[in-house]
């Protein structure tokens, strides 16, 4: 097999020009999209898959994700898109978006279980309560630039559950560990018919819009530094690393 081929993809195989020709095109585009206030697309929402070919792709697909596919059908109609092993709903309140997929991720918390259901809402996560978030559960998936937060759990209730934690976390009613023991009883309730209001709806209303963390522009010294680097660099006609360096490289001790 040649060589090439079994390598990793590395951003050094690409040309100068090239680089330089991504980022303007990316830079462009979001300098479009801010002024017209449009910062981020879900065009799929238009769509819709029909009965037949929903039928034909979950066939083959394993029976929870199977059982889950029906549950979302019956509520929220036929998917606004899908592939082989993924359906995806737009729109579908209270969601933004619902993803079904036919792989899986093992996760043994509460219980030992399988995660297949990704459901996203508009909702800003403060940068500072990450840590606070994710040590409550691993599969609450956070998207600070799109002001998204996400559960992914093998069913709805316990992705309403999961995202009514995260926002009595942000909200300072609960600490992590608190969000975890109510979790673990209201998932047990929930499952043997007992009142679980947690895991049954979302307890408040995601905002509809206005959750983007856009970030700040930060580049322009780095500009000024790295093209007088790189003005060096054909003066001398010896190229010098950028910026330092740690990964993968030897620390010697003083």
């Amino acid at each position: 097999m040649d060589k090439k081929t079994t390598e990793q993809p590395q951003p050094l195989d690409l040309k100068t020009s090239e680089r330089l020709g991504t980022t303007a095109r990316a830079v462009a585009q979001g300098i479009g999209h801010t002024i017209k206030g449009d910062y981020t697309t879900q065009k799929g929402e238009v769509e819709r898959v029909s009965a037949a070919q929903v039928e034909r792709i979950l066939e083959d697909w394993p029976g929870p994700q199977k059982n889950v596919a029906d549950q979302m059908i019956a509520k929220y109609g036929y998917p606004n898109e899908a592939t082989a092993t993924k359906l995806f709903w737009y729109d579908n309140h209270p969601w933004k978006r619902t993803e079904l997929v036919k792989d899986h991720v093992v996760h043994h918390w509460p219980t030992v279980h399988t995660d297949f259901l990704t459901q996203v809402i508009n909702y800003r996560v403060p940068p500072d309560k990450f840590a606070e978030v994710t040590k409550f559960d691993g599969s609450i998936l956070l998207d600070r630039t799109k002001g998204e937060a996400a559960g992914r759990c093998d069913s709805e209730s316990a992705n309403v559950l999961g995202l009514n934690m995260v926002h009595e976390i942000v909200t300072g009613k609960r600490s992590w560990e608190d969000a975890r023991r109510i979790s673990q009883e209201s998932t047990v309730a929930y499952t043997i018919g007992r009142s679980a209001p947690y895991a049954e709806r979302l307890l408040f209303e995601p905002p509809q819009e206005g959750t983007e963390d856009l970030d700040e522009g930060g580049i322009s010294g780095a500009v000024l530094r790295q093209t007088a680097g790189k003005i060096k660099d054909v003066v001398t006609r010896h190229e010098e690393e950028a910026t330092d360096r740690v990964t993968h490289r030897e620390r010697r001790s003083a």
